[in-house]
């Protein structure tokens, strides 16, 4: 891989722990700013719909760009907004601090995906995929327990503090690494980007993202109380919790990444049953610690194994749109991201109890192996139909 790709994982390093480091602050920020830990949940749904909003419309602009000027100028904003998140007193300027460094995280990750499949041989785009994400499982590993861990000793600003620093690097890697030429330099017209996501098998994929990301995002946000009212470990568990969350999603985008390119369907079906079945052992298995703690680390690896083979499936699924793709890869997922932590602040709130989120993930992963399951017997059926339509014709 190019060492510019593993540069490129800096900075999803930085945004990655922006993103979920709120599993382990929610309870804080809810008591900080007078709040309800559903609504202080609700700060990654938010984050998540600037997503789903910008993903599409940041990479259309960006293709007006330089890809290193595109990719400096979204991670100025994302730097930006944390250093206000980190000093304001006001929930709803938090909020909307999410929205604006969402929209800029999109862009730069839309960027960002074309980019990295621009780097390798075609055939080689999961293994690129699962290199640019590993920023993310490190942010699991490390960015989202550190972040955790100066919220207990410090408050919940520290952490947003410590995401503004460590995008300072991430800008020096990023202008240092990536190429300055055009982000459409090469690249089919806008309109001919478009007309190749209506791929069918394309629409199923992003359909199957969003809702193994809402799985993983339903439980993940609401961890911590999780772990602390239900498994009944002290606070100062929550960090190590969260490690091994990230240690886990590590293991599993590695592992994931070097079979999307030649096993996609074997990690898919394999990996999401697992899944949903892993769903179902933890709600039920909550309550114990050993087994508590087992759970999320499998969980880690099967949701990142599944959710890095999917997005490599969507850059498969789509090679004449590789700038637009990306986003909306990016905004399918993210669609999730914003879905699962409400359901499970929904569920939370209405007096179902603090297992409840892991319930809703495991629904979301089922719901999505019933789509898969109907979308293969459908095109095993279509194909029957033609195969016998073409005998018939011979004959």
């Amino acid at each position: 891989m190019p060492f510019a790709l593993f540069l490129l994982g800096v900075a999803v390093f930085a945004q990655g722990t922006s993103e979920f480091m709120l599993s382990g602050l929610v309870p804080d920020i809810a008591r900080d700013l007078g709040v309800s830990v559903p609504a202080a949940g609700a700060l990654t749904s938010a984050f998540a719909a600037g997503m789903v909003v910008g993903a599409p419309l940041m990479a259309g602009l960006a293709r007006r760009w330089s890809r290193r000027g595109a990719l400096l100028g979204f991670l100025g904003v994302f730097l930006a907004v944390h250093v206000v998140g980190a000093v304001t007193d006001s929930f709803g300027v938090l909020v909307a601090t999410r929205v604006v460094g969402a929209l800029a995280n999109a862009g730069f990750l839309a960027v960002a995906l074309g980019t990295a499949a621009g780097m390798v041989a075609p055939e080689a785009k999961g293994r690129a995929t699962s290199t640019l994400l590993g920023g993310v499982t490190l942010a699991c590993v490390v960015g989202v327990p550190a972040g955790a861990l100066l919220g207990q000793l410090w408050g919940w600003r520290a952490a947003f503090w410590a995401v503004a620093l460590v995008s300072l690097p991430a800008v020096v890697a990023v202008a240092r690494s990536v190429p300055g030429g055009s982000a459409d330099s090469g690249r089919p017209a806008l309109r001919g980007e478009l007309r190749s996501l209506r791929d069918p098998r394309l629409r199923v994929v992003l359909l199957l993202g969003a809702l193994v990301n809402g799985a993983t995002f339903c439980t993940f946000t609401y961890l911590a109380p999780l772990v602390t009212r239900v498994t009944g470990l002290a606070s100062g568990w929550v960090p190590i919790v969260l490690a091994l969350f990230g240690a886990g999603s590590f293991v599993g985008v590695t592992v994931g990444g070097r079979l999307a390119d030649r096993r996609p369907g074997a990690v898919l079906a394999g990996g999401g049953g697992a899944l949903c079945l892993g769903w179902v052992a933890l709600a039920l298995g909550a309550g114990r610690p050993a087994v508590a703690l087992g759970l999320v680390l499998l969980l880690g690896a099967l949701s990142f194994g599944v959710g890095s083979t999917l997005i490599s499936q969507a850059l498969y699924a789509a090679p004449d749109a590789p700038t637009l793709v990306g986003g909306f890869a990016t905004a399918a997922f993210n669609v999730g991201a914003a879905l699962g932590p409400w359901l499970g602040g929904t569920a939370i709130g209405a007096g179902l109890g603090h297992r409840s989120p892991v319930w809703v993930s495991a629904v979301l992963v089922a719901l999505a192996l019933v789509t898969a399951g109907f979308r293969t017997v459908r095109r095993r059926l279509v194909r029957d139909r033609d195969g016998a339509s073409a005998a018939a014709l011979r004959a």
